[in-house]
């Protein structure tokens, strides 16, 4: 039996995902953003984290923007949750997607881990940058056309 990499949630599941992604960043979650990514460095430079958000967000800290901006998520963003094959003990992971106007499609991955080992509650964005390729309706499971 193969083992499926994603799958997509429940409109329930994804809102419970939310409120608890709320309820870290209300409660002074450590906020890991990988604004270097090792594969950043075969890929253009409009596709990488560090890119998007100096280009949406000049001038402003990047932590602080991601923890505004992953605030707002909604169920409406959700696209599909991963599991993390490098590290399969870790909490899985959820992708959206959001239009910045005049600027583009965004893609973000992130994972919300309450009260990890060391029990603090940690958010890791692996991914905030420019979609390769562009949103069509189909990638949003619970988006109204």
């Amino acid at each position: 039996m193969t083992e499926t990499r994603t799958r997509i949630e429940t409109k329930t599941e994804i809102l419970s995902y939310l409120q608890n992604l709320r309820y870290a960043l209300e409660h002074n979650a450590k906020i890991t953003f990988q604004i270097e990514r090792f594969v950043d460095r075969q890929r253009n430079q409009r596709y990488t984290n560090r890119y998007t958000v100096a280009d949406l967000f000049p001038n402003e800290n990047p932590v602080t923007v991601i923890k505004r901006e992953i605030k707002k998520l909604s169920v409406e963003d959700y696209m599909q949750t991963v599991k993390d094959l490098r590290f399969p003990n870790r909490s899985e992971m959820r992708e959206f997607g959001k239009v910045y106007a005049r600027k583009g499609d965004v893609y973000i991955k992130i994972r919300v881990e309450l009260l990890s080992e060391y029990g603090n509650h940690t958010i890791f964005v692996m991914s905030f940058h420019y979609a390769e390729i562009p949103f069509i309706q189909d990638m949003f499971p619970y988006r109204n056309a």
